[in-house]
């Protein structure tokens, strides 16, 4: 579920400011009207943001109410009813292009997770995502992946220590970047290292790195390492990145624990969905 924290209602209120603005012009022509109406999806995928239209909605009409026939992470058809609301026919009409705004985003990237992860369906490995977030997105975009079936990767820089070619070249190498932030970090925090050559990822390995993320290997170099990475710590977790879907199968069949990939959150097209509304009522 989302965490429904101070700060992200404010960010829902917030945007429904931005499209307000210092009022809807239209509002006086539904003056005191009560207003039913439903979401339809026109295209198949996965659904994600139902959740949060009943809160957006709130903001404008404590009196509404919404009815969601779709839980999130559902597969949807197109032409399949979403969710029905109920309130002020102002606030509906209001409300009605933020929600679908977000609900239109979160949806394209749950279903892209959702097509990743069924590629690597019966590997054992697991679909991870990035920090390549849209700017105070990062929370809803997240859930959308799990929605799609993926799982988080960090949430934040104090999630856990990822050790970047940055890190290594300014803190003298894996060993010294690896014991200070040892030193510093609370003690259930894991240590990552990205590494890029065989070399890296195995100097990670022995300075006692919890998981490495192996940057830009092919299957095959994958395929000869991963092995080596084993003996040296068979606890290790071992994470591919810069993947390209269609090598999908080639990477898990290399023994690797997870794949991360960027491309749900920054290269998903938006699924279509609509509002429609039903006659006003008295």
């Amino acid at each position: 579920m989302v965490p429904f924290t101070p700060a992200l209602e404010a960010q829902l209120r917030g945007w429904l400011e931005e499209d307000i603005g210092r009022g809807d012009l239209t509002a006086p022509a539904l003056i005191g009207r009560h207003g039913r109406a439903h979401w339809v999806t026109r295209a198949d995928g996965v659904f994600c943001g139902g959740v949060l239209v009943g809160p957006l909605l709130a903001l404008l009409d404590p009196q509404s109410s919404v009815r969601l026939l779709v839980a999130d992470g559902e597969l949807v058809v197109a032409g399949q009813r979403l969710l029905e609301l109920e309130g002020q026919a102002a606030a509906l009409v209001a409300a009605e292009r933020t929600a679908l705004n977000l609900a239109m985003r979160l949806s394209g990237i749950a279903t892209a997770t959702a097509a990743l992860v069924e590629a690597l369906a019966g590997t054992g490995v697991r679909l991870a995502d990035t920090r390549k977030t849209t700017p105070g997105l990062r929370v809803l975009e997240k859930y959308a992946v799990r929605c799609g079936g993926g799982c988080n990767h960090r949430l934040g820089l104090d999630d856990a220590a990822m050790l970047k070619e940055n890190h290594l070249a300014w803190s003298g190498g894996v060993a010294p970047a690896i014991a200070a932030v040892r030193a510093s970090a609370p003690w259930p925090a894991r240590v990552i290292v990205e590494s890029e050559t065989p070399a890296e990822a195995q100097a990670a390995v022995r300075a006692g790195a919890d998981a490495v993320l192996l940057d830009d290997f092919s299957p095959a170099a994958l395929a000869a390492l991963v092995p080596q990475l084993r003996a040296l710590a068979p606890s290790v977790v071992l994470e591919a990145s810069g993947v390209r879907p269609e090598q999908l199968a080639a990477y898990a069949a290399t023994g690797i624990d997870l794949i991360s990939t960027s491309a749900p959150v920054t290269r998903s097209p938006w699924l279509d969905l609509s509002m429609r509304f039903d006659p006003l009522l008295a």
